[in-house]
């Protein structure tokens, strides 16, 4: 059962990764170590959303889920993608339809 869910949830980061790359959202420019350092939210202050996506959230996860260690009982990554898109509500329907249904995956409840 556990298993499932770790499976489910490594598809949904592959997915995530893809869409960044259609949308032309991927960057192959590391951001600064300063930038990978912030202790804000989504690194606001220091990148875009998508970079966020890219070089913490993503690898982040993978390494949670390569290392068995406990998965975040919340996300809340739907709700900071609804701000940061409103200007490109189209564009980003797929990616915060896949962010959404990660969302779902990672509450217990689910």
């Amino acid at each position: 059962m556990m298993e499932q869910r770790i499976l489910d949830i490594a598809d949904h980061l592959l997915l995530i990764e893809r869409e960044l790359k259609v949308q032309g959202w991927w960057s192959d420019a590391t951001p600064s170590a300063e930038a990978l350092a912030s202790t804000v939210p989504f690194a606001v202050d220091s990148m875009a959303f998508e970079q966020w996506l890219q070089w913490i959230f993503l690898p982040r996860m993978l390494i949670i889920l390569e290392q068995g260690h406990p998965l975040p009982n919340a996300s809340g990554i739907l709700v900071m993608a609804e701000t940061v898109f409103t200007d490109r509500p189209e564009q980003s329907r797929e990616l915060r339809r896949l962010l959404a249904a990660f969302d779902q995956l990672i509450s217990p409840s689910a």
